[in-house]
């Protein structure tokens, strides 16, 4: 994908940063400037907003940055940057646009894949514990997904299930033969060991994302006693190997303080993570709990939580839905990513399970031009306010819409959920977080405003 030329620039550029990061910061980013050129697909915003951070010590996100580069391996560190940030974003955006162009479907930038069904533990509330455990995509089928998938320009694998580590030799197999693509896995982390560390540090692309429930008492109620220790002793293997990894969080109308206090946040960075997802609990399965879900106080809390993190804690925290506002609404439908369950399923979002395409029937392209993708397609945005970007949790009369427009439906092999039941739990939702959501998008809007 590189030619030569870019390959020794890379190289120079690792060897300045390998003497001195903080130092030689700035020369990288000089270097990707003139890697990225200008136009369109250059991303001159994003990289402004880098070139700042990398030219002021005092920033968070430069602690953070400078944390990285001391505390991970150097082999790691350059295959993130060449497959995520070179060919996942500034060479591979440039073929999706292509693609986008020319067959006028969303192309994602990033895939997500069950690999299996199959978990070691059952934990509450989790929609993937009701999925059985017999469920699996073939080692080639994962394969052939992600050579279709580079062929449009994607270079960025999720693994969720399920637990993903249970196929863990396959992982490390197919990171080994993709070696120019970036796979993360959310797991429990029961199944990290020091030889699958091992192995992790000897194929440099995959970064586990941890769940993480809050406190151990909150972490063992869900997920079975002895899990957080668990955790913990996998995040130890992987900071001893110097190994990157993040955690993810599920907030809800119980636990929303918990895990994001600060003494949480310190916990994280303690432990050696360097960012942090945060999911919007959603009354996914016919047998989910709607009393789980935030209210508008307890989610406009998580907004300017996460937010005040953001800018004061060497951690870069992500929150799904709260967000919406930074990535044009909802991503899903392959607008930014799809997910591809152990079935074959190819469903618009992780959260959504309605398909009218399998993968096993159909290729990524024709999945993509499917009459429910394109539903997506012809809808998003589904609001005007970015923070009331999903078809399902804010705007669920979209989402019933599209469903029995297009025929789509329920992929949930052991409970099928009709879109009129997964909905119905919404729309007293969708109703009371509009008045928060508008007042906090007009202050978002007169900010952005003042600032340009």
């Amino acid at each position: 994908m590189l030619t030569s030329l870019k390959k020794a620039g890379i190289s120079t550029v690792y060897n300045y940063l390998e003497k001195d990061p903080e130092k030689n910061l700035p020369k990288l980013m000089e270097w990707v400037d003139r890697f990225a050129g200008s136009g369109p697909e250059s991303f001159e915003v994003q990289r402004g907003v880098f070139r700042n951070i990398v030219n002021d010590p005092t920033s968070n996100w430069y602690q953070l940055i400078v944390r990285l580069l001391k505390e991970t391996d150097s082999g790691v560190l350059k295959a993130i940057f060449t497959n995520f940030f070179l060919n996942g974003n500034l060479i591979g955006w440039k073929i999706q646009e292509e693609y986008r162009e020319k067959y006028n479907c969303n192309i994602p930038w990033a895939i997500l894949l069950d690999p299996t069904s199959a978990c070691n533990l059952h934990c509450t509330g989790c929609w993937a514990a009701e999925y059985g455990n017999q469920l699996n995509l073939t080692f080639d089928e994962i394969d052939s997904i992600i050579n279709q998938g580079k062929k449009m320009g994607v270079y960025t694998y999720i693994y969720t299930g399920g637990e993903p580590l249970v196929r863990k030799k396959d992982l490390i197999a197919l990171c080994e033969k993709h070696n120019d693509c970036i796979f993360l896995s959310f797991t429990n982390a029961t199944l990290i060991d020091d030889a699958f560390a091992k192995e992790m540090l000897r194929v440099k692309n995959f970064i586990p994302a941890i769940s993480v429930e809050g406190s151990k008492k909150n972490h063992d109620s869900r997920r079975g006693s002895g899990s957080y220790d668990k955790v913990v002793r996998a995040m130890n293997i992987l900071k001893e190997n110097r190994l990157p990894f993040g955690v993810s969080c599920c907030y809800t109308s119980q636990n929303f303080e918990s895990i994001s206090s600060e003494a949480f946040y310190d916990q994280m960075i303690k432990w050696g993570a360097s960012f942090v997802w945060y999911f919007h609990y959603m009354p996914v399965g016919n047998d989910a709990a709607p009393e789980l879900l935030p209210t508008p106080e307890q989610r406009e809390f998580m907004y300017h939580q996460i937010r005040h993190f953001r800018e004061t804690k060497a951690i870069f925290g992500m929150d799904f839905q709260n967000d919406g506002e930074y990535v044009g609404g909802c991503i899903a439908g392959g607008r930014r990513y799809l997910h591809i369950n152990a079935n074959g399923d190819v469903d618009p979002c992780v959260f959504i399970h309605y398909s009218d395409s399998n993968i096993r029937e159909k290729t990524l392209l024709e999945c993509l031009q499917s009459p429910i993708f394109m539903a997506y397609h012809d809808g998003q945005p589904f609001n005007d306010n970015m923070l009331r970007p999903c078809p399902m949790l804010e705007n669920p009369e979209k989402l019933r819409a599209m469903v029995e427009k297009t025929g789509a439906h329920s992929t949930d092999p052991q409970s099928p959920e009709s879109v009129d039941h997964l909905c119905s739990k919404c729309d007293a939702y969708a109703a009371n977080w509009k008045g928060t959501a508008d007042k906090l998008w007009e202050c978002s809007c007169k900010r952005k405003v003042k600032k340009n």
